[in-house]
């Protein structure tokens, strides 16, 4: 059966698709399958590899190259199959780590995540390549929108966008501060098609489609390294010396009454030691204190207590029990060992510390260890330089009133996954970002590392440091570059499941100076989402014309 094409000038829609039996007539449709199948497998093992612990990220530039072809030609719902199975592969091998809190939510949340690689099968099988080569730019226009829905939809899961799989590269990544890393995302998703259109001899591209892609790939690298080695100066910038500790303890214990005074003289032992390099600010993890605050008075007694003999400022994670409402936070004790800044977790884990509508989804506390904490409302900026604790709505007022400059957010948990929340705090004036984590949940995984990935595109796309104190790791440090600049770590080099502490000097960004996604957002996933409804109404006028 022959195969109708509407050209549209760039985006053509496919009208008859082929039957069981290849052009030939030789080929069988189960060989086809067969052969389908395994390139399909292939895409997903491939890009699997290119985020951590692999690393190997130089094949996300090519891993999708095998899915192209194949799901060419075939139905749409073939294709959509197809696309759907290489991200039931791909998020197996990803985050097979979630099988250590639960396996059915494992499975649920791997059938859910694959519908989006589904669906952009689907997009594929339908607009094909048209004279004008708009394919590599209306295709990574498609990745990119379902990569910003999957991370809001149902309160979101941005969990390894295709552009964290560049977070080592860094030349790649600065564009960030453009672009977020969506921009990263629709690059490499351009290469894999042009790479694509190569091999595929019957659907090569205009010699300027090449062009036009080399020169935006050149663009990059060359914007890259202007920001990566061009001068730099650190005038009007606040040093400002941050120790992380990591605790390392186990999750079966954190919250067993028996093992409180261990945690409690693990985190004091260490932040003793950590003295030794006169911190201007120690960090705890999330929830590293060892009970409830407002709930368990000896053990906060315990830690204003050595807060006010080091005579250095405290953050630490805690849950808070206020008018009968958990909730999951930080707060910064000042140096006389009093709580001078609260924060208070705004974006919470859905099914993991709230059910979202709890009516339909109760049946799920029987499936995963669900907490019932409230969500914050206020965007907090903590401040290193006011000794008082006035009221929240006085707060903004005085910062300004004394010139602060050494203020700082906390992203809590995998907070730091919603690059919206990042850039929100930076406009409030934040100078510096600190996420606090817990990741002993999954073990000794690729987790940590996949969850440090996002670290670094906030970094660069605010251009600040970022300080990460885990308590089974990674903590470390973040240069507004992208750079990992230091870490906690033992002899042997491990980084997670140690115990230790890091101190370093960082700086706070320049005083007023927002990038662009700072400032303006996701303003190119939105011209994104221009350029693909263009092409979609221009096709259809086209094909029903």
């Amino acid at each position: 059966m022959s195969k109708g094409l509407s050209k549209t000038g760039g985006v053509s829609i496919e009208k008859n698709h082929r039957g069981g039996i290849s052009p030939q007539g030789k080929r069988p449709l189960c060989l086809s399958l067969h052969n389908s199948i395994f390139l399909v497998l292939l895409s997903g093992i491939l890009l699997t590899f290119a985020f951590p612990r692999y690393n190997l990220e130089l094949l996300a530039w090519l891993a999708f190259v095998p899915l192209f072809f194949a799901i060419k030609g075939k139905r749409p719902a073939m294709a959509f199959l197809l696309s759907y199975l290489c991200g039931v592969v791909f998020w197996l091998l990803t985050v097979y780590w979630f099988i250590r809190v639960t396996f059915l939510g494992l499975v649920l949340m791997i059938l859910y995540l694959a519908i989006y690689f589904g669906i952009f099968g689907l997009i594929f099988s339908i607009y094909e390549l048209g004279a004008g080569g708009y394919e590599l730019i209306f295709l990574p226009c498609a990745w990119v929108l379902l990569e910003y829905l999957r991370s809001y939809l149902l309160t979101g899961f941005g969990w390894v966008l295709l552009g964290y799989s560049q977070y080592l590269t860094l030349p790649i990544i600065q564009i960030a501060d453009i672009t977020g890393a969506w921009g990263v995302s629709f690059l490499i998703m351009a290469v894999n098609l042009a790479i694509f259109n190569i091999i595929d001899k019957r659907k090569s591209l205009t010699p300027h489609c090449y062009l036009l892609a080399a020169i935006v790939l050149v663009l990059t690298l060359g914007y890259g390294y202007y920001k990566l080695y061009g001068v730099q100066s650190t005038e009007d910038r606040v040093p400002v010396r941050i120790s992380v500790i990591q605790g390392n303890i186990p999750q079966e214990l954190k919250w067993q009454e028996n093992s409180q005074s261990f945690i409690l003289e693990r985190y004091i032992s260490l932040s003793r030691e950590a003295l030794k390099d006169k911190p201007d600010l120690i960090i705890w993890p999330e929830a590293s204190s060892p009970g409830f605050l407002g709930v368990d008075d000896w053990i906060f007694e315990n830690i204003f207590g050595l807060v006010k003999s080091l005579n250095t400022k405290l953050l630490l994670g805690t849950v808070i029990v206020d008018g009968g409402s958990y909730f999951n936070s930080s707060i910064l004790l000042d140096g006389g060992g009093k709580i001078a800044w609260r924060y208070d977790k705004i974006h919470l884990v859905p099914f993991g510390e709230y059910i979202p509508l709890r009516k339909f989804f109760a049946f799920l506390q029987t499936i995963v260890p669900i907490g019932d904490f409230s969500a914050g409302k206020e965007y907090t900026v903590f401040s290193l330089d006011l000794q008082l604790t006035p009221p929240p709505e006085a707060r903004h007022i005085q910062a300004a009133e004394t010139g602060a400059s050494r203020k700082f957010s906390v992203l809590i948990c995998f907070e730091d996954m919603f690059p919206e929340l990042s850039r929100k705090f930076v406009k409030r004036g934040a100078d510096f970002l600190v996420n606090i984590t817990n990741d002993a949940w999954f073990g000794k995984t690729s987790s940590p590392y996949q969850h440090l990935s996002a670290s670094v595109l906030r970094a660069v796309e605010n251009r600040v440091f970022l300080a990460r104190a885990a308590n089974t790791g990674f903590s470390g440090f973040i240069s507004p570059k992208g750079e990992i600049i230091s870490a906690v770590s033992d002899s042997k080099g491990e980084e997670t499941f140690i115990s230790g502490y890091k101190t370093l000097e960082i700086f706070s960004k320049k005083k007023g100076r927002l990038t662009f996604y700072s400032r303006w957002g996701d303003v190119s996933v939105f011209l994104m989402c221009l350029f693909m409804l263009y092409g979609i109404m221009f096709s259809k006028r086209r094909v029903h014309g």
